[in-house]
C-alpha cells in the first residue's frame, strides 16, 4: 500500500483475505468447537430427513476427493468436501415465453448475472407466473453461463433462468459457503465448457472441493470477513475523495499559475510585449533575406477570446507567434494506413525511425516499428524530428506530450504526431508543457471522429486557441513553483 497517495490495490487485499480465510489463518481455531467431522454427520442427517420429507432428491455418491484435488492444507479441525455434500443445488430452467412479464405478475425472474451487486442481487424488472426453479433467502446465487463463478446472496424469494444456480447449504453458514465460492471464480472458470460462451453444468459445481471448518468457526471467518471488506470500501471511498480532491488541487494550482497568481510578478523582467517585438523584427529580417517565407498574419486576439485577466507584463498570444522561426515548426506526420507498403522499409544501417503516438503516451524514443529509406527521410524533412521538439498525440489518446531528449534517434513523425518546436526566447518548453494542460479539453471537443478520435487540427491549435503569455524569467518560477506544489499535492 502506498500511503503516501492512498493508492492501493483493494481488488488484490479482498483476494488476499479470502485466500487466508480459506487456508484457517484469518482467525484462530479454538479447541472448544466441535469438528468439522461432527458438522459433516449432522449434514448427512439434515441430508436424509429432506429426501424423507420429499423437499430434495437422493443424489448418487459423490467420489472421494483426492490429494491433487485439495489446493492448499487446511486445519485439522476442518474437513475437505465436495459442495454437492455440503449443500443442495437448483439449475435454472428458462420459464415459457409467455408466463414472462414486466408487470410485476408472479414472481420476480432472473435470467443471468445482470442484476448482480457486491453480494445481494438487485432488483429485476422481469417477472414471471411460473413457479418452476425458486430459491429464497437461503440460497447462494451462481453465475453459470457467460461469465461463470460470479456469485451473490439473496434476500428475498426468485425464479432463476438457465444462466444461473441456487446453492442453499446444509446446517452450515451460507455468508461463509458464500465467500469461498467467491475466492474460486478461476476454479469455475477452468472448468467451463464451451467455445462461443463459457457455461458450467450442475455436476461441476456439486463437484467442487470446499474446505469446511467447524460450524463456530465459520461465523468467525464470515464475520471477520464482513469487517474487513467494509473497512476496504471505506478506504476506497476515501481514496476516492482524495482523487477528486487532488484533481481539484491540481486544477486549481493550474489556473492561478495561468492567471499570473502562482507566483509574484518582477517589476525588472522584460515584459513579454517588448520580447515579442524583437521576435517580430528578427522574423521580418529573415524573411527579407529569404531565409524563410511569410506566413498568413494570425487575427488579432478580441476581448471576447480572452478568458481572464493577466498581469500587465503578460500578453496573450496565439501559439503561431511563440513558434521556432523556421519553416516547419508545427508540423503533424504525412503518413496514411493506405501508404506503408510503399513507404516504410524493414530496420537497417541506413534506415530512418517514424515516431508513432505511442512515443508520446509512453514518453519514449525507442517505441515504434516502422522506418523508411534515406531517400525518403530527405524528401520528408520539414517533418523530421530534432532534440527538444515537443510531440503530441492524437487519434484515440489525444494530448499526450513528450519532449524529444538530445540523443534523439533521427527520424520524423507519423500521421498520429503533432511536432510542436518552439521558440525558446519566447516561451519554454516546461511552460508550454504546463499550459498545454488547460488546451486539451477544447483540443478534444474539436477533434473528429466517433468510434476513434482523430487528431485534432494543427490549424485550430495554432490560430484559435490564445495562449496567456508571461515573460520568459516568470515563466522558470512558474514551472519551479507548479512543480513543487504538484509534488506536495
Amino acid at each position: 500500500m502506498k500511503t503516501n497517495s492512498l493508492d492501493f490495490d483493494a481488488q488484490a487485499l479482498r483476494e488476499k483475505i479470502l485466500d487466508l480465510a480459506m487456508r484457517g489463518k484469518l482467525v484462530k481455531q479454538d479447541p472448544n468447537d466441535e469438528p468439522a467431522s461432527v458438522l459433516l454427520e449432522k449434514i448427512k442427517a439434515e441430508k436424509a430427513e429432506l429426501v424423507k420429507e420429499g423437499k430434495i432428491k437422493k443424489n448418487k455418491p459423490l467420489p472421494e476427493i483426492t490429494d491433487d484435488e485439495k489446493p492448499f492444507d487446511i486445519p485439522e479441525s476442518w474437513e475437505w468436501v465436495r459442495l454437492g455434500d455440503a449443500a443442495n443445488i437448483i439449475m435454472g430452467q428458462a420459464p415459457k415465453g409467455t408466463t414472462v412479464n414486466e408487470l410485476g405478475e408472479g414472481i420476480e425472474f432472473h435470467q443471468g448475472k445482470t442484476e448482480f451487486t457486491d453480494k445481494i442481487i438487485g432488483k429485476s424488472l422481469k417477472y414471471t407466473t411460473s413457479d418452476n426453479k425458486i430459491i429464497d433467502d437461503k440460497y447462494i446465487i451462481m453465475a453459470v453461463r457467460a461469465p461463470v463463478g460470479d456469485v451473490n446472496l439473496l434476500n428475498r424469494k426468485i425464479s432463476i433462468g438457465r444462466g444461473l444456480a441456487g446453492i442453499m447449504p446444509y446446517v452450515s453458514n451460507k455468508e461463509y459457503i458464500f465467500y469461498y465460492l467467491d475466492s474460486i471464480k478461476s476454479y469455475f472458470e477452468a472448468n467451463s465448457t464451451g467455445s462461443t460462451f463459457k457455461a458450467i453444468n450442475g455436476n461441476t459445481i456439486k463437484n467442487a472441493p470446499i474446505p469446511l471448518p467447524p460450524l463456530s468457526e465459520q461465523s468467525r471467518i464470515a464475520a471477520k470477513i464482513a469487517q474487513l471488506f467494509a473497512l476496504l470500501r471505506k478506504v476506497e471511498s476515501s481514496t476516492q475523495q482524495y482523487a477528486k480532491l487532488q484533481s481539484l488541487l491540481k486544477s486549481k494550482v493550474l489556473d492561478l499559475a495561468m492567471r499570473g497568481k502562482l507566483v509574484k510578478q518582477d517589476p525588472n523582467d522584460e515584459p513579454a510585449s517588448v520580447l515579442l517585438e524583437k521576435i517580430k523584427a528578427e522574423k521580418e529580417q529573415l524573411i527579407k533575406e529569404k531565409k524563410i517565407k511569410r506566413s498568413k498574419p494570425l487575427p488579432p486576439i478580441s476581448d471576447e477570446e480572452k478568458p481572464f485577466k493577466i498581469p500587465d507584463s503578460w500578453e496573450w498570444v496565439r501559439l503561431g507567434e511563440v513558434l521556432a522561426l523556421e519553416d516547419g515548426s508545427i508540423r503533424r506526420g504525412p503518413f496514411g494506413s493506405s501508404l506503408k507498403k510503399t513507404y516504410f522499409v524493414p530496420k537497417g544501417k541506413n534506415t530512418y525511425k517514424v515516431y508513432e503516438q505511442g512515443n508520446a503516451i509512453n514518453q519514449s524514443v525507442s517505441y515504434g516499428h516502422y522506418y523508411i529509406s534515406k531517400k525518403k527521410f530527405n524528401e520528408l524533412r520539414s517533418f523530421s524530428v530534432r532534440p527538444q521538439d515537443i510531440i503530441i498525440s492524437g487519434a484515440g489518446t489525444i494530448g499526450k506530450t513528450f519532449v524529444l531528449p538530445a540523443d534523439v534517434p533521427a527520424g520524423v513523425i507519423n500521421q498520429a504526431l503533432i511536432r510542436v518546436r518552439l521558440n525558446n526566447r519566447l516561451i519554454t518548453n516546461d511552460y508550454f508543457l504546463i499550459a498545454f494542460q488547460q488546451k486539451v479539453n477544447l483540443l478534444n471537443k474539436r477533434a473528429k471522429g466517433t468510434a476513434i478520435k482523430n487528431m485534432f487540427s494543427i490549424a485550430h491549435m495554432k490560430n484559435d486557441i490564445v495562449w496567456a503569455l508571461p515573460p520568459i524569467s516568470e515563466q522558470n518560477r512558474i514551472v519551479r513553483q507548479f512543480k513543487k506544489m504538484n509534488k506536495i499535492i
